[in-house]
This record gives structure tokens, C-alpha cells and sequence, in this order.
């Protein structure tokens, strides 16, 4: 397992002030749509990595002993358990200006 460092999002609730998410963009709603399609984009990446992880693991005649004693896999559950959702990293890119994002609409203007 890979001791990379831990991001430095919080976990917890954070109360966020409305005109930080507008500010790139002008508009809350063209900002939220940035930060969830990102957030996807984060999610699909965790999914497949712990997929990728976890399928070393697979056999084809697993039987419950053995998915029960598989500390290894455990382990690895529970680190990404422990990561922060990909919505609050999405959030922290957006505000610190690591996301890029363009609207071809406004573009054309």
C-alpha cells in the first residue's frame, strides 16, 4: 500500500460563502455544474483504482472464509473509505483555481 500523503480536505461540513463558488465563473450555477462534473471525473478515477486494487485479489473460487480473512483488502477498503468524497476535492480544486473549465456559449459572445 502507498503511503501518499493525505489531501488537505477537510472531512467534515464546511460552510462555504456563496460568492467564492461565482467568482470564476459569474454565475452559481455554471460554477456547481464545473464542480460536479469534476467530482464525477474524481469519483470514476477512485472506482477504478480501488477496482484495480481490489481485483489482484479476485479468484475464481473465492468462498466465504477466505473474503472474510483477506486483511490486505481490508486494508485497502478502508483507506479509500477513509479518503475525502471526491464532491469536497472537486470543491477545493474549484475554489483554488485548478479546475479548468471553459463555456463555448460564452466564447461565441
Amino acid at each position: 500500500m502507498s503511503t501518499t500523503p493525505k489531501p488537505a480536505i477537510p472531512n467534515t461540513t464546511v460552510t462555504r460563502n456563496v460568492h467564492d463558488l461565482d467568482r470564476s465563473t459569474d454565475n452559481i450555477y455554471e460554477s456547481l455544474v464545473i464542480i460536479a462534473k469534476r467530482a464525477n471525473q474524481i469519483s470514476n478515477n477512485m472506482k477504478e483504482e480501488l477496482h484495480g486494487k481490489l481485483a489482484e485479489f479476485a479468484s475464481s473460487n473465492d468462498n466465504l472464509e477466505e473474503v472474510f480473512e483477506n486483511r490486505e483488502q481490508i486494508e485497502i477498503s478502508k483507506h479509500y473509505e477513509r479518503l475525502p468524497k471526491p464532491t469536497l476535492i472537486a470543491m477545493d480544486e474549484f475554489l483554488n483555481d485548478k479546475v479548468y473549465s471553459r463555456n463555448p456559449s460564452k466564447e461565441q459572445q
